[in-house]
């Protein structure tokens, strides 16, 4: 039996869609969460693009006294880093990929198709990019982590090496320490990517300036790809 789709915040461009961003958002929140910064992004009329916030399903949390609340793994430890739900993790990058295989479905194929993730969020679209068996347009991580570095590094798909990523950090961050983000980019140096990383002044969260970075860079990686 097929597992059924995660619910979706979908927003559709006024022209036929020719590429996806698929967003995730963070711990505790849902797919309304960045659905805001899509007019905010700026993206011009002649790239039409379906964006498509899943929102995560909700379960008990650890850390958090093992409240049920949206989230795509288990936090089991304070330091996000140390101790990890990897199997949580896995089913929602199982997830994600069912999103992506509706997406080629619809007609826009893998190589249009960008995952973005902020925070938790993040973690489960660096696995799923870096992981997965055919070319994407582009990874989006924003205040967040690589929490499976050892699984990735064992199943690194060499279609994406060079796959285009930006990641983004606030300064300020006191939920992902910023430390985390530069190994993030340092792993992917590592591994032969060439990130684009840049900080903000702010804390957990995004700020206008750095929204309309993400647009310029979405613009140009997917008017690269219809070339």
């Amino acid at each position: 039996m097929t597992e059924q789709l995660l619910p979706c915040v979908e927003i559709e461009p006024t022209a036929p869609a020719v590429a996806s961003v698929i967003w995730l958002h963070g711990l505790g929140a849902d797919g309304h969460d960045f659905e805001p910064v899509v007019p905010a992004l700026q993206l011009p009329d002649s790239l039409p693009v379906r964006f498509i916030f899943p929102h995560a399903p909700a379960q008990p949390v650890t850390v958090n006294g093992g409240m049920v609340m949206p989230a795509w793994y288990d936090i089991l430890e304070m330091n996000i880093e140390r101790k990890i739900d990897k199997d949580g993790l896995l089913r929602s990058v199982v997830q994600v990929e069912a999103l992506i295989e509706r997406e080629k479905q619809r007609g826009i194929p893998a190589e249009r198709i960008v995952l973005a993730g902020f925070s938790q969020g993040g973690a489960v679209v660096y696995h799923a990019a870096l992981c997965y068996s055919e070319k994407l347009a582009g990874l989006l991580t924003l205040s967040t982590y690589i929490a499976t570095a050892d699984l990735i590094s064992g199943q690194l798909e060499n279609v994406n090496r060079d796959l285009p990523v930006m990641i983004h950090h606030g300064v300020h961050d006191d939920v992902v320490p910023l430390s985390l983000g530069t190994d993030a980019v340092s792993f992917l140096e590592q591994h032969g990517f060439q990130p684009d990383w840049q900080t903000w002044p702010v804390d957990h969260g995004l700020c206008l300036e750095e929204v309309e970075t993400i647009g310029k860079w979405l613009t140009t990686i997917l008017n690269r790809e219809t070339n």
